[in-house]
């Protein structure tokens, strides 16, 4: 199979599956093993590409011209193999854990579900590969129109509301600045393309890049910056393998990662530390961390406790792209994956607690270690990728953040960086601490073990290890990534 034949059918599987589950609708079990079979199907198709990238190549693939000089086109480089790998890969976990959560809820709407969650994923895969701005943007709406009835999915008045929060913000974002950050590049630079030390050079004064970027930053709502964060806790009422999907293996991630390929191949990182109009992104970032940081710590809702968190971790990989330098950009986007892995193994393990005990607040999860051990310690090595201990792969995207903070002499953010990971310490650790060494409110000392269906515990199992097997490969992403950090 041809490079560009592998990219198209990357972008059709998760269409097919999606076709495939809609028809097959009326017999669960060929409906979610078509799902998983087509998710393993991806991922060796995207995974093929990789030795291609690594060894310097760029496979392309144009879909249609829409204007002279403006077409709807595919490109492979590092930073969206990278996303392409982490989305198709926990797109096998999601599923699979999708099947045991939705089956033990005995939640309506299951066709609907896994139709609209392909779709998520075939958006994901073009955001990923895109190679123009034009072409992420469609795939950018896509991702947000095809995750609206995800998040509406229970129909009832809270996942209403929720939704409308969700898609008002996300739409209007995209609309009123996004949008206009792109006609406003095609119109000063001519052209959307992504290009190695951006496009923009010399095209516009500095006054007017800071602008562009602001909007670019701002526009791209998924990246959930303060103020424009609201829609992602709202869309907590979603089940729980949505919330997996939004904030680890698609939504939030297409944010950040569209942050950094415009920080990158629109205006190019040497740009962006010459005439400094990164610096307030930097600051909006950094204040985002902390901020995120202790609201979490106030939430006695799991759920909304990791949402907060989302938020804050997010901001992390803004602040690497606004850093404008090698170590930035490596630290940014390393930290796509480490953190896809490391939260989506706390979310697949609320749903869990959930699904086995039907709690969902912090303080009634006293002694759940004490049921449920193997979701608990999941948990806590989940908890350790996320805060950046070693040796799990969080440690190597924060240290590579905390030396592009100081190469840029930003020391205030290299404070910001160290005071966050104490609060990460403070939001998460106490859950599993609470676990294992509190004794139930009420309940035998001794309780019977009950954890969730062996599809939920399965895939948290997975991801858990996964942040510690991330470690040991850091230096593959780092290798991957050197060349769009100039290194």
């Amino acid at each position: 199979m041809t490079a560009e034949t592998s990219i198209q059918v990357a972008l059709a599987l998760p269409l097919v599956a999606a076709l495939l589950t809609v028809l097959l609708g009326k017999w669960p079990n060929l409906r979610e093993l078509c799902t998983l079979l087509t998710a393993g199907a991806l991922f060796l198709v995207v995974a093929s590409l990789a030795p291609r990238v690594f060894a310097g190549a760029r496979p392309a693939a144009t879909l249609i011209e829409v204007l002279p000089g403006l077409a709807l086109a595919l490109e492979v480089e590092p930073l969206g193999m990278l996303f392409a790998l982490v989305a198709s890969g926990l797109w096998i976990v999601t599923t699979c854990y999708s099947i045991g959560y939705m089956r033990a809820h005995n939640e309506e709407h299951q066709t609907r579900f896994y139709a609209c969650f392909a779709v998520a994923i075939m958006a994901a895969i073009g955001a990923a590969m895109a190679k123009n701005m034009f072409t992420l943007f469609l795939f950018y709406e896509v991702m947000t129109l095809s995750t609206y009835p995800l998040v509406a999915h229970h129909g009832t008045e809270a996942a209403r509301k929720g939704s409308r929060t969700y898609l008002g913000i996300l739409m209007f974002t995209s609309v009123a600045f996004l949008l206009l950050a792109v006609v406003w590049t095609w119109n000063i630079a001519g052209t959307l393309d992504f290009k190695p030390g951006g496009i923009l050079e010399g095209k516009a004064s500095n006054q007017m890049l800071l602008v562009l970027l602001l909007l670019y930053a701002f526009g791209t709502g998924k990246a959930a910056l303060m103020p424009l964060h609201r829609w992602l806790p709202a869309a907590m009422v979603a089940p729980t393998p949505v919330s997996a999907l939004l904030h680890a293996v698609a939504v939030v991630k297409v944010g950040v990662f569209t942050i950094m390929k415009v920080a990158v191949y629109i205006f190019g990182i040497d740009l962006l530390a010459s005439t400094g109009i990164s610096v307030p992104l930097m600051y909006v970032a950094g204040a985002t961390v902390l901020i995120a940081s202790l609201v979490a710590l106030t939430k006695d809702n799991l759920k909304a406790r990791l949402a907060y968190s989302t938020v804050s971790q997010l901001s992390y990989i803004v602040l690497g792209a606004a850093l404008a330098n090698s170590w930035g950009v490596i630290g940014g986007s390393m930290h796509i994956a480490m953190h896809a892995v490391g939260k989506i193994t706390l979310f697949f393990c609320a749903g869990a607690i959930y699904v086995a005990t039907h709690k969902t607040e912090i303080s009634d999860m006293r002694g759940i270690g004490r049921t449920m051990p193997v979701t608990t310690f999941a948990f806590l090595l989940g908890s350790f990728s996320v805060i950046g201990l070693p040796p799990f792969g969080g440690s190597w995207s924060k240290w590579y953040l905390a030396l592009g903070a100081a190469e840029a002499h930003q020391w205030l953010l290299i404070a910001v960086l160290m005071i966050s990971s104490l609060l990460n310490i403070a939001y998460l650790l106490p859950i599993p601490v609470r676990g294992f060494f509190l004794a139930p409110v009420d309940g035998p000392e001794r309780p019977e073990i009950k954890e969730a269906p062996i599809f939920c515990l399965v895939p948290l199992c997975l991801t858990a290890v996964g942040g510690l097997v991330l470690f040991f490969f850091a230096d593959k992403i780092y290798q991957l990534l050197a060349p769009i950090a100039q290194i």
